[in-house]
C-alpha cells in the first residue's frame, strides 16, 4: 500500500471512530443543536426560513435552532445574500460558530439552496465546532447557469442580475461583489470558470487538491443532498462535486434524497419521515 493509500485507510478509520463517539454524544443528551443557513432573496427570520424552523422545533421539542443573520438586519442579511463575498460570509459563519458555546460538543446543519454549498464551506474549511450532519435542499454544489426565476416579488431585480451574470460572471469586479456569480458555472468555458471563480471552484477543488477539505468533509458523519425534480430557480437541477466522495460513499456517509416538487417545496411529512432522523 502506498503512502496515498495508507493516509486515506487512516482517515476512514478515523471517521469511522468519530461517527461512534458522535453516536454515544447523541444517545446521552440532548439532540444536537441545527445550524440553518437559508436561500437566497430569503433572510433568517422571514416566512419560509421560520416556516423550516417551526418544522424542526415541532418535530424535536427542546431543539437549539440557530438560523444564521448574515449583517446587523433582516434588511441588510437579504442584501448580503446578493451582494457579499462568499468567502466574507463563510468566514464571518465560522466565527459565528465558533462563539456559540451551545454548539461546542457538535451540530447538525441545514443548508437551503445557495445557502447549502456555503455551509458546505464551513465543513470544510471550518472543523470546530464540528458539524455531525450536512443535509442541503435543492442546492448547487456544482454551481449554476442559468437563472429560471428569482424568490420574491421583484422581476425587475432578477433581471438585473441575469445581465450582469451574462454581461460577465467572470470579471473581478462581478466574482467579488454579486453572490450568484461566485456559483456560475460556465459548462462551455471550464478554463476561464476554474481561473476565475473565488468561491466554487476552490470548495470544488477544481484549481489543486487541499487536503484539509477532504478530511473535514469526511468528519461528518452524513452528507446529504436533496434534489427537487420539478426546480424552477436552479439549472441544471443536478450537482455534484470532486471532494473525494468515493471515500464518503464506501463509509455509508452519503444520502441522496428526492422530492417530487418545486425548489424548496416538501411537506411536513415528508420533512419527518426523511429528515428528522439525521437530526436526533
Amino acid at each position: 500500500m502506498g503512502a496515498h493509500g495508507a493516509r486515506l485507510s487512516l482517515l476512514l478509520f478515523c471517521s469511522v471512530l468519530e461517527a461512534l463517539s458522535w453516536q454515544t454524544v447523541r444517545n446521552s443528551t440532548q439532540p444536537p443543536p441545527v445550524v440553518i443557513w437559508h436561500g437566497m432573496g430569503d433572510s433568517c427570520c422571514k416566512e419560509l426560513t421560520l416556516h423550516f424552523i417551526k418544522l424542526v422545533k415541532e418535530a424535536i421539542p427542546g431543539i437549539y435552532v440557530l438560523s444564521l443573520q448574515i449583517g446587523n438586519s433582516i434588511k441588510e442579511d437579504i442584501k448580503n445574500g446578493y451582494f457579499m463575498n462568499v468567502n466574507d460570509q463563510v468566514e464571518l459563519v465560522c466565527n459565528i460558530l465558533s462563539k456559540d458555546r451551545k454548539l461546542k460538543n457538535g451540530y447538525n446543519a441545514m443548508g437551503f439552496s445557495q445557502g447549502g454549498q456555503f455551509i458546505r464551506a464551513v465543513a470544510q474549511r471550518c472543523p470546530s465546532p464540528p458539524m455531525i450532519n450536512l443535509i442541503t435542499f435543492g442546492s448547487q454544489h456544482q454551481g449554476v447557469y442559468g437563472l429560471p426565476r428569482c424568490p420574491g416579488e421583484s422581476s425587475q431585480f432578477c433581471d438585473w442580475i441575469r445581465k450582469l451574470l451574462n454581461f460577465g460572471a467572470y470579471r473581478n469586479s462581478i466574482q467579488k461583489h454579486l453572490v450568484q456569480a461566485e456559483y456560475w458555472h460556465d459548462p462551455l468555458n471550464e478554463e476561464l470558470y476554474m481561473s476565475k471563480s473565488v468561491f466554487l471552484a476552490d470548495i470544488n477543488q477544481e484549481r489543486g487538491i487541499n487536503e484539509s477539505y477532504k478530511e473535514n468533509l469526511l468528519k461528518l458523519n452524513k452528507f446529504v443532498m436533496i434534489k427537487f425534480l420539478k426546480d424552477s430557480m436552479v439549472d441544471p437541477i443536478d450537482s455534484e462535486d470532486r471532494l473525494g466522495l468515493k471515500a464518503m460513499d464506501k463509509l455509508n456517509k452519503l444520502e441522496f434524497l428526492s422530492v417530487d416538487g418545486d425548489h424548496l417545496r416538501f411537506s411536513q411529512e415528508w420533512f419527518i419521515t426523511h429528515i428528522v432522523p439525521y437530526l436526533n
